[in-house]
Formats: structure tokens, C-alpha cells, sequence
């Protein structure tokens, strides 16, 4: 997949264009939906899959959030693009000045410099200052020019919308598992295992403690069961997200436990995919019970990752 910063670094490829439209955060089902659907018009043209997201996320600009609430970095969402065929990625910087663009102002933009056969995008989706566009503004704007649209339908479960904000809401209540099956993936966090406290080793259970980046959605704080991966190897794992009560901890921390592995991964970076949530943070009121406690959901952990538990990626 090729990646261009920008529109105005985009050159013409010579094929036809059918281009997705949105943010795409998390590139949940609802999302796949809309790059199948670019990927498959685009093979029926005989050109090129393009989609165009932004970095950063529209809503650090228009209303920044007072909590951490990315589901991707920019990163974890290229890699997804690519894994699904997408041909290119124009990561769009978005600033006040793109918020304050009329509609018809963007689409007359994305057409001189992209110049599309074909639009794609979701029925949710709004573009252009105070979200003015709608797929119908996108319908009639584009008929007069004689380029395509394509709009895709939401997809739900249970009557439920599948977006990034249910997402994160799901994320935010620990309901992983919920979340995971609307992503298509387990939720996953990636970050720099850093030097913690020693206090996991001298209870007998080594955790590493996970630098999380700043931006991404934190599960709410309990105990999980989760995979890690590392230097190229998944382990199971039984995952704290928390403040550590028992030990007086004021600071959120993400601190996971290897099953059936010891390795050092101080400095080294680590991914925590994380599969069920097993119970709340509580604190404890002496070590042998939270030695108890921990024995007790390392147990379960290795119960809910039984082989046939993984959902696919």
C-alpha cells in the first residue's frame, strides 16, 4: 500500500480512482464494509482503491475530548488498510482550516487533486464545516460532474450501530469481548514495556508494565484475561488495568503477567490483545490474599484462552 502525506504531494497513478471517505478509527466492521466496497469497485474499474483518513483525528480540533479516545494510532491503522488490500492511504492533516471548509469546497478539493471515478463511504458519514455534507449533498453534487457514489449501510448488532464512539463506550465499561467482535479483532494496545516497581516479582508473578501512548482508550480498570505479544511470540497472559489499591497507587498502570514465560522485556515493545474482562480492581487487605487472588485469575485466565477462543484477525 502506497502512503501519501497530503493532498498536495497526491500524483495522478494514470488508472481510475474509487476513493473511501471518512476517519476510519478502529476500522471496525462498519468501516470493512466500506473498504470491501471501495476495494471491489475499484477491481471493476480496473483501478486503484484509494482511502483517505486523518491525522490527527478531526475531533482533537473540534471538540477535544477530556479522556484518551483513539481505538488506532495512525500506525495500527495503516497496517489494517493494508492488510485489507486498500492500493493507497492520503493521510490528510487536519487543521482549523480544513474545519472550516464548506462541503462543496472539499469535494471540489478532492476532485481537482484526486480527480475519483467513484465515491464510497458510509451512510453516517458528514463532511465539510458544521458536518453540512451528507451522502445526499455528496449524491447531488456528484451527479452534475458525472462521478459515482457509493454509499454503504451501517452495519449493527443486536440494533445497535456499530461506530468507534459505541466502541469506546464498550472499551471504557471493560466489555472487551463486545468490543473485540464489532472491531473484528481483539482490542489491542501497543506500547514500551517500562521499569515498574519490582513488587510483581517479589509476589512471585513478574509483570511488565506497559507505556501506554497517550491518546489510545485505556479498558476500564479490572483484571483480564488477554494475549501479549513480543519479539515475534503471542503468550497468554492476565492483564491488571489499574491503580494498584492495595499498595496505595494513585497512577493508572497496565501491568501483564506471561504465562508459562520469564523473559525481560524492559525497553522492548509489546502488544496486549485483550480477550475477556474477569473481574473489577479491588483492593485487598494483606498480600496472601492478593497472592490468592492472583493464582485464582491466572487460573481462569488460562480457562478463557483455551484453543478455539481466539477471534479471528
Amino acid at each position: 500500500m502506497i502512503i501519501v502525506e497530503g493532498l498536495d504531494a497526491y500524483r495522478p497513478c494514470g488508472r481510475p480512482v474509487c476513493l473511501a471517505l471518512g476517519t476510519f478509527d478502529g476500522v471496525h466492521l462498519g468501516h470493512r464494509a466500506v473498504i470491501r466496497t471501495v476495494c471491489e469497485a475499484a477491481a471493476q474499474e480496473d483501478g486503484d482503491a484509494v482511502v483517505l483518513t486523518f491525522d490527527p483525528h478531526p475531533l482533537t480540533i473540534i471538540a477535544p475530548p477530556e479522556a484518551p479516545f483513539l481505538l488506532t494510532t495512525l500506525e495500527e491503522r495503516v497496517a489494517l488498510l493494508a492488510a485489507m488490500g486498500v492500493d493507497m492511504l492520503v493521510v490528510v492533516r487536519f487543521t482549523e482550516a480544513v474545519r472550516q471548509m464548506s462541503a462543496a469546497d472539499w469535494l471540489d478539493l478532492l476532485a481537482d487533486r484526486i480527480g475519483p471515478r467513484r465515491f464510497v463511504l458510509s451512510s453516517t458519514h458528514a463532511f465539510g464545516r458544521d458536518r453540512e455534507g451528507t451522502p445526499a449533498f455528496l449524491e447531488a453534487w456528484a451527479a452534475r460532474r458525472r462521478i459515482g457514489v457509493t454509499v454503504v449501510p451501517p452495519v449493527t448488532n443486536a440494533g445497535t450501530v456499530i461506530s468507534s464512539t459505541a466502541i469506546r463506550d464498550r472499551l471504557r465499561e471493560g466489555d472487551v469481548r463486545t468490543a473485540g467482535e464489532w472491531l473484528g479483532q481483539w482490542y489491542s494496545i501497543r506500547g514500551t514495556v517500562v521499569p515498574g516497581e519490582g513488587r510483581g516479582r517479589r509476589l512471585g508473578v513478574p509483570t511488565a508494565n506497559l507505556l501506554v501512548p497517550a491518546e489510545k482508550v485505556v479498558p476500564a480498570r479490572g483484571v483480564y484475561a488477554a494475549y501479549a505479544t513480543a519479539r515475534g511470540q503471542t503468550h497468554r497472559a492476565a492483564v491488571n488495568v489499574g491503580l494498584r489499591p492495595t499498595f496505595g497507587g494513585d497512577r493508572l498502570t497496565v501491568e501483564a503477567h506471561l504465562l508459562d514465560a520469564d523473559v525481560d522485556l524492559y525497553g522492548q515493545p509489546l502488544e496486549l490483545a485483550f480477550v475477556e474482562r474477569l473481574r473489577d480492581e479491588r483492593r485487598f487487605d494483606g498480600v496472601d490474599a492478593l497472592k490468592a487472588q492472583m493464582a485464582a485469575d491466572i487460573a481462569r485466565t488460562r480457562e478463557v484462552l483455551e484453543i478455539g477462543n481466539r477471534l479471528a484477525k
